[in-house]
């Protein structure tokens, strides 16, 4: 039997109609020569601390570094994946090949393989590499299935971050909290979350430090017809004045009119950041928000792989172009003038030197039916971007009109559109309100170069403001670009080589932060709170906090994908990195610590490993003896990044001793969110227990 191995249910159920099995077993579907099992994203997780070591459970400073000789995996305690995992277990002891089904990238890779490795699988590994779940993707796939070596780097680099992830997020956070956190917070290291949340504390500061000034602007109306003055802002108002004085003295004369005709291009095809970034302006939704509808848009068939980081297609792609358009039946009148006439290949849209494992998302040309609301929105934005990069590009035309009133030079331009091609695609749309203001006007009227006449000059009062805070918006350009603000595409595709996260990532290290109380929402502004501000200002190690520096590290796990660089060399420079973080901290002797407390303790991000905290948590030693004195004693076990939407690095709930907390009693569920604390006979717990909420913190003496 071949067996072939997906990602979720869904998926094996996709695979199998196609592959004509059809026979329900108890965790399987078999016929026609295969068998299609599942897993449900990770089954396997990297062993935790006290996996390693005894000394390693008991939380405490002489016990770092922890740097495991040999880094292991293990099944993530869950009875419904135990089960699984046994199934699938059976079924390659037993099977000719193996089919590697997982999402086609470094994550999916990672799931799939440490299943197969704690499976031990010894047959013959192929891997399925499609970038859609239509039924004709999967067949051309199965038709030609490639080597499970040609993606071994893919792997290692996977592998690469998940322990890179671990090493720092393991030490750090065991370190800051025990030397800083007063036996009462956990602070929670990341080697992206804390990055990009030194990003949000710096702005903010810049934004609180800011200190506004005022200029003044020269501007005159000449036949309805505003012009500002070339010479730019007066920072004194005296200035300004003695130009205002002398151009009400004559009048405004023209002196140069120039035209351009230029065009400009259609917005380029989304990746997964410019897609979240565009349905947070659009419509306010959360960069989590936005990953799952756009995944739920390619499991229903309609959309292409969304976890790209690429704005361009392939060229086999380009002969599939007139029949996806032709699928678009709802958008019929817009694709109607395409394929009348051959459909044009820019080198804006088809370049292979810009594709890697995936292309941009386009629609897929399946009938978009059944699709929620937010799906809807989310599919047109998709649709619209793919229909307007076939059509030509909007002719402009753009006046500069110069004028003079004695000495002072005076200037407006003002834009025309000439044809517009693509604009049609997205008909009226409201100007982005997060766009900077334009000097450039409307169509302006006939002037005649040497016309002359009255004018009304006027000085305006205005001041310097502050930058803007981050909108998830802009806070997902900035780890795109490491911290640097860009607008021009072709930079930006530079700068993500040393982008901070990945693309698939990015929106669960926003909703980390949340849920850890660091930062919190104001409109669509994200705002630090006390708490990750004090963090930051603690952290001297530039290495944890620099989003340049974390880019770096990023740029070389892209390397260790491209064969271009080595993972061993990688997490040697990772471990001697930690090394040097935890005797600088040690030899801290500032005193330093955080002072306000909002959140009591830090549960994993995934709801699913919620059982294994439990039962790690009632298989504790009762003590009865007095409080612990030590924050040693204190047994957290620490998320850390990397999180995908099918799952992380699985974790324990954190565990604060509550003899030394603020009373917990109250306080939001750190692991549903949904619930309060409450208290019971023998520990806290969660006001949401019975909707399976497993939240438990024991008391601090029984």
């Amino acid at each position: 039997m071949k067996v072939c191995i997906a990602e979720k249910p869904s998926v094996a159920r996709e695979i199998a109609e196609v592959l004509g099995a059809t026979k329900k077993m108890n965790g399987y579907i078999e016929g026609n020569g295969y068998q299609v099992t599942w897993t449900f994203g990770h089954l396997c997780t990297l062993k935790e601390p006290n996996d390693y070591s005894e000394n390693w459970k008991r939380w405490s400073l002489a016990s770092l570094p922890m740097i495991p000789p040999r880094f292991g995996i293990k099944l993530i305690s869950n009875p419904t994946y135990e089960q699984q995992f046994k199934t699938i277990e059976e079924l390659m002891q037993n099977a000719e090949m193996v089919i590697n089904c997982g999402d086609a990238g470094q994550e999916g890779e990672l799931i799939q393989r440490w299943v197969m490795q704690k499976a031990g699988c010894k047959c013959p590994v192929y891997r399925l590499w499609i970038s859609s779940l239509t039924e004709e993707a999967i067949r051309e796939g199965f038709q030609h299935l490639k080597e499970q070596s040609d993606f071994t780097k893919l792997y290692e680099a996977g592998l690469s971050r998940a322990i890179g992830d671990w090493l720092l997020g393991m030490n750090a956070t065991r370190l800051y909290t025990l030397r800083y956190g007063q036996n009462r917070q956990v602070l929670s290291i990341g080697r992206v979350q804390t990055p990009t949340l030194a990003l949000i504390v710096n702005r903010q500061a810049e934004i609180d430090n800011f200190k506004p000034e005022p200029y003044w602007e020269l501007k005159t109306v000449y036949r309805n017809t505003t012009f500002s003055v070339t010479k730019g802002k007066f920072t004194k108002k005296e200035e300004g004045e003695a130009f205002l004085e002398i151009v009400r003295q004559k009048e405004f004369t023209v002196t140069d009119i120039s035209e351009k005709k230029g065009k400009e291009y259609a917005p380029r095809l989304f990746d997964l950041t410019s897609l979240q970034v565009e349905c947070n302006k659009k419509f306010a939704f959360t960069a989590d928000d936005t990953l799952k509808l756009i995944q739920s848009l390619y499991e229903k068939k309609v959309t292409t792989y969304p976890r790209v980081d690429t704005t361009f297609l392939s060229d086999d792609i380009y002969p599939k172009v007139p029949n996806t358009l032709n699928g678009l039946v709802d958008y019929i009148d817009l694709t109607a003038s395409l394929l009348k006439a051959k459909i044009r290949k820019d080198k804006r849209v088809f370049d292979n030197s810009k594709v890697t494992d995936h292309h941009a998302i386009i629609p897929t040309g399946v009938p978009a039916r059944n699709l929620t609301d937010n799906e809807r929105k989310v599919y047109d934005l998709v649709v619209r971007r793919f229909i307007a990069a076939f059509y030509p590009d909007c002719e402009i035309s753009t006046t500069t009109v110069l004028g003079k009133v004695d000495k002072v030079d005076f200037k407006v331009t003002g834009k025309q559109i000439l044809k517009p091609g693509w604009r049609v695609v997205f008909g009226a749309e409201q100007k982005d309100s997060d766009a900077e203001p334009s000097d450039e006007e409307g169509v302006l009227p006939d002037f005649v170069k040497g016309e002359s006449g009255p004018h009304k000059p006027t000085l305006g009062e205005k001041w310097t403001q502050p930058p803007k805070p981050y909108t998830e918006a802009t806070l997902l350009r900035a780890m795109e670009t490491a911290g640097k603000l860009v607008d021009n595409d072709e930079l930006r595709d530079a700068l993500k080589e040393n982008g901070i996260g990945r693309p698939s990532t990015r929106a669960a290290i926003i909703e980390t932060l949340f849920k850890r109380n660091y930062i919190r929402k104001e409109k669509k502004n994200l705002i630090a709170t006390p708490t990750g501000v004090e963090l930051i200002q603690i952290i001297h190690e530039e290495l944890l906090k620099s989003a340049e520096l974390t880019g770096i590290w990023e740029k070389k796990l892209r390397e260790i994908e491209k064969k271009t660089y080595n993972a061993a060399q990688f997490l040697e420079e990772l471990k001697q990195m930690v090394s040097e973080v935890v005797m600088s901290v040690l030899s801290d002797n500032s005193n330093r610590h955080i002072t306000i407390v909002q959140a009591v303790q830090e549960a994993t991000a995934d709801g699913k490993n919620g059982k294994a905290a439990k039962e790690k948590d009632a298989s504790k030693p009762k003590r009865q003896s007095k409080p612990r004195k030590k924050a040693a004693e204190a047994k957290p076990v620490t998320p850390v990044d990397g999180a995908s939407q099918t799952g992380n690095i699985q974790t324990d709930a954190t565990q604060i001793d509550s003899a030394q907390t603020d009373s917990v009693e109250g306080q939001v569920c750190p692991l549903c969110g949904k619930g309060t604390i409450i208290k019971g006979k023998t520990a806290y717990g969660c006001s949401e227990w019975k909707n399976g909420c497993t939240f438990r913190q024991a008391f601090g003496s029984e």
